[in-house]
């Protein structure tokens, strides 16, 4: 299992000045580090590459759709567009030395509706994904579904709607990415949704139910451990907050105190609660 961090602990936007985070989380002690593309015109792959070799450290990427983007939009420019979007994001972790990109990336962050999403809807969304997926076998790229929360996207909020439009989308390579967060919102059991989405799981964001340090708060590390061992996990897992956020994200991210003391803390505590948990759970199956 690889631990890491999304880099949103320490910033709120992805450039060649943060390029510093990436030896800071491998001399924390983590293996990997999440790279947001949501800016991917300010991401560097070939310098992020290079850094991430010389230190010794994996990357993954995540990214989300927006209005402009939105594969589930009626107007068929706007699916290019997010189709042309999601490709470059795939070509761009590639080129970084990574092998999974996944997120919010089925529609729009924070699409508003007054209806439940129609089977069009559904259909349009699976159909992008499906060219975004024979694109990305070519790079070697896995491409990861994340359910969130109900006030995020109207689409998909559980492990089992990521897992039906991963069969509809039906290509190798397509894979669902859960977040302990939003889990803890929409889920009814978390040991359930982790063992249904193990033969696709390929990253979790684990997090507190108030994005603080884990350990701290109600999710049940216990029932998601126990899933993963049972299912012998052994790709990404990272932990993701927003602590040191800058005024351009509080009201994307709508945290408006300190979950922790800096970026630094949560990693450091939550990296020592994980690897508690992998001990427990795993009994020797490894990291």
């Amino acid at each position: 299992m690889n631990i890491g961090i999304h880099a949103y602990a320490w910033t709120s936007e992805w450039s060649r000045k943060t390029h510093g985070l990436i030896e800071r989380a491998k001399k924390l002690g983590l293996d990997l580090i999440e790279i947001p593309l949501m800016r991917i015109d300010l991401c560097e792959p070939a310098a992020i590459r290079k850094e991430a070799e010389r230190v010794g450290i994996k990357v993954c990427t995540s990214t989300v759709l927006n209005e402009a983007t939105d594969l589930t939009s009626s107007s068929s420019t706007i699916r290019k567009a997010g189709l042309a979007y999601l490709k470059k994001c795939v070509k761009a972790t590639s080129d970084m030395g990574g092998n999974c990109l996944s997120g919010v990336i089925y529609s729009a962050i924070g699409k508003k509706s007054v209806t439940r999403p129609t089977m069009k809807e559904w259909e349009y969304s699976a159909q992008g994904l499906k060219e975004v997926c024979r694109y990305a076998r070519d790079f070697g790229v896995t491409v990861g579904l994340e359910p969130v929360n109900r006030y995020e996207t109207y689409l998909i909020n559980t492990a089992s709607q990521a897992m039906e439009l991963a069969e509809m989308i039906d290509e190798p390579n397509i894979a669902v990415h859960l977040d302990s967060y939003h889990m803890n919102i929409e889920e009814k059991d978390f040991y359930q949704a982790t063992r249904l989405a193990g033969p696709r799981l390929c990253h979790y964001h684990l997090c507190e139910n108030d994005r603080g340090v884990p350990g701290t708060g109600l999710v049940d590390w216990d029932g998601i451990f126990r899933a993963l061992a049972e299912i012998n996990y052994t790709g990404n897992v990272a932990l993701e907050s927003f602590v040191e956020v800058s005024d351009n994200m509080r009201e994307a991210t709508c945290i408006w105190r300190d979950l922790a003391p800096s970026g630094d803390v949560l990693v450091e505590e939550g990296l020592k609660f994980i690897r508690l948990m992998v001990r427990k759970h795993f009994s020797g199956k490894g990291k």
